[in-house]
């Protein structure tokens, strides 16, 4: 008998290999477990707000926007990308900035306007897609450039005043508003953006590609 299955080396070897899959395995979860953490410490952050623990609502805002950015460049690096974290990543962004325009809005610390404006971008990018969802072939909405200079813009103004309510310095003032001003004229540029764009990919449809069929669809951001 050469080699048996059962021998200590080959055992070794097949434990060995059995535990650098799993290390692999968590390794390429790690992207969206990072996402996951973002979605947790929503609440959490949120509540640090509404009861005026700024510090501790800074540190939990910084470490979210870390795993925002550790997420995509795990995924990028792994050349591992899921259909559930295609979902979950610009989920996990909505709820965390919504939330947090909601609960300053609701303490009188950002204007209303901002928030509506905010808001009213979102639903409308929303309903547009769900609209050429059901009535077209239409499946990747990808984020423009203008896009992502928003959700940008949305993370550092956030941040800023937060960061205004714990270190009030001039400098720190200044940012704030120069950063929520860009906020405004980004989410309206973005916001007509992309309903042109929607428009003219519509326009430039067949009849025969009017109809919906099942695929994956990439969600704006």
């Amino acid at each position: 008998m050469l080699v048996m299955s059962t021998s200590p080396d080959v055992t070794g070897m097949n434990i060995h290999s059995l535990a650098t899959a799993r290390r692999g395995n968590l390794l390429r979860m790690a992207p969206n477990l990072l996402t996951l953490l973002r979605i947790c410490l929503v609440p959490v952050l949120i509540l640090a707000v509404l009861d005026r623990r700024f510090e501790t609502a800074f540190v939990l805002f910084l470490v979210a926007a870390i795993t925002d950015a550790m997420d995509g460049l795990l995924a990028r690096w792994l050349r591992h990308y899921t259909l559930l974290g295609q979902y979950l990543d610009p989920v996990a962004d909505k709820l965390l900035l919504s939330s947090l325009f909601l609960a300053l809005t609701r303490m009188g610390i950002l204007d209303l306007r901002i928030t509506v404006l905010v808001f009213g971008r979102d639903i409308g990018m929303l309903l547009s897609a769900a609209i050429l969802y059901k009535m077209t072939k239409l499946r990747d909405f990808r984020p423009s450039l203008l896009g992502k200079a928003n959700s940008f813009s949305q993370v550092v103004a956030l941040g800023v005043v937060l960061l205004d309510l714990i270190y009030q310095r001039p400098w720190v003032s200044t940012a704030r508003a120069a950063m929520l001003d860009a906020t405004i004229f980004l989410t309206v540029a973005s916001g007509f953006h992309y309903a042109w764009v929607a428009s003219t990919r519509l326009s430039l449809l067949p009849e025969s590609e009017t109809e919906a069929d099942p695929a994956i669809v990439r969600l704006p951001k």
